[in-house]
C-alpha cells in the first residue's frame, strides 16, 4: 500500500544521502546560475534557484539541524553575490527559516510525489517572499508591497521549474 508508514501506524520516512560534494556543486551551480542569468535574460529573474535548492536539499535531508544550516550559508553567499542594493543577512534571514521549515515538514511528510513538491515550493516561496517583505519592513524601515500577482505567478512558475528541479537532484542521491 503506501510504504511510508507500517501496520503500527509510525512513519518510516527515507532520509536520503547524497554523493560526495553533490550538495557544494549543487548549491555552486545555482548560484553562479542566478548571478548570471538576470543579466542576459531579465525574465530569469523570476527564479530563485538558491531556494529551490534549499527547499529540496530540506525536504530530502530532513534534518532540521542542516536545513537552517544549509538555508543559513546559501542564503549569505546570495546576499554576498546579489552587490549593494541587497544589504547582508536578508536573503539569510529568510533561506534559514525556510530551510528549517522545510526539513522539519520533509521530517513527517513523504514529499517524493510531484504535486506534493508543487504545493510545497508555492507555498514555501510565498513565505520566503514574506519573510523578505517582513524584514524589510521592520528592520530595513523599507516601504515595500506585501503580496501581489507578480508573487502569484513567481511562485507558480518556480514551483512548475522545482518539479523538474527535484526529478534531475534525485539523481545525485546515494543508493
Amino acid at each position: 500500500m503506501n510504504d511510508a508508514f507500517d501496520i503500527r501506524g509510525e512513519s518510516h520516512i527515507e532520509v536520503h544521502k547524497f554523493r560526495a560534494g553533490a550538495i557544494i556543486i549543487a548549491t555552486l551551480l545555482a548560484l553562479v546560475i542566478q548571478a548570471a542569468f538576470p543579466v542576459h535574460f531579465s525574465k530569469a529573474a523570476i527564479l530563485d534557484l538558491p531556494l529551490l535548492v534549499t527547499i529540496y536539499f530540506g525536504l530530502s535531508r530532513r534534518n532540521p539541524s542542516t536545513g537552517l544550516l544549509l538555508g543559513m550559508v546559501i542564503g549569505l553567499l546570495q546576499d554576498s553575490l546579489s552587490g549593494p542594493t541587497i544589504p547582508l543577512g536578508l536573503y539569510g534571514i529568510a533561506k534559514t527559516i525556510i530551510g528549517y521549515l522545510a526539513s522539519s515538514i520533509g521530517a513527517r511528510l513523504d514529499t517524493e510525489h510531484p504535486a506534493a513538491r508543487f504545493a510545497l515550493t508555492a507555498a514555501f516561496f510565498v513565505g520566503h517572499q514574506g519573510l523578505l517583505v517582513l524584514t524589510r519592513r521592520i528592520l530595513l524601515a523599507q516601504p515595500e508591497p506585501w503580496f501581489n500577482t507578480r508573487l502569484f505567478v513567481a511562485a507558480l512558475v518556480n514551483a512548475f521549474v522545482a518539479v523538474f528541479l527535484f526529478l534531475l537532484l534525485d539523481r545525485l542521491r546515494r543508493n
